[in-house]
């Protein structure tokens, strides 16, 4: 298979896959199975199971032993989604305790 082909095949697996994850978060969310942290660890999880989906087909990152700038790459892009997460519900809390 052409070098072509094989990219365009590990967009499209990567778009599905995306997509299948993206809606997957949307209807647990929607339908409500679960307890709301139950909910919350399911969507938690998508959203890993998602970024490893784009690590891999949209960044074309990998776990070879001579990928030592992909490990830094997904250190900081984990230290980033922390800090941006953690800040959010930093605020999201003052706010809460603001209004009670």
């Amino acid at each position: 298979m052409s070098k072509a082909k094989s990219e365009i095949r590990d967009y499209v697996i990567g778009y599905i896959g995306a997509l299948v994850l993206t809606c997957a978060a949307f209807a647990a969310v929607h339908w409500q199975g679960a307890d709301a942290k139950a909910t919350l660890a399911i969507v938690f999880a998508l959203a890993l199971a998602q970024a490893a989906v784009h690590f891999r087909f949209f960044l074309h990152v990998t776990f070879k032993k001579s990928s030592r700038d992909h490990l830094a790459l997904m250190l900081f892009s984990s230290i980033i989604v922390i800090l941006m997460v953690a800040g959010t519900l930093v605020i999201l809390l003052n706010l809460r305790h603001r209004m009670m």
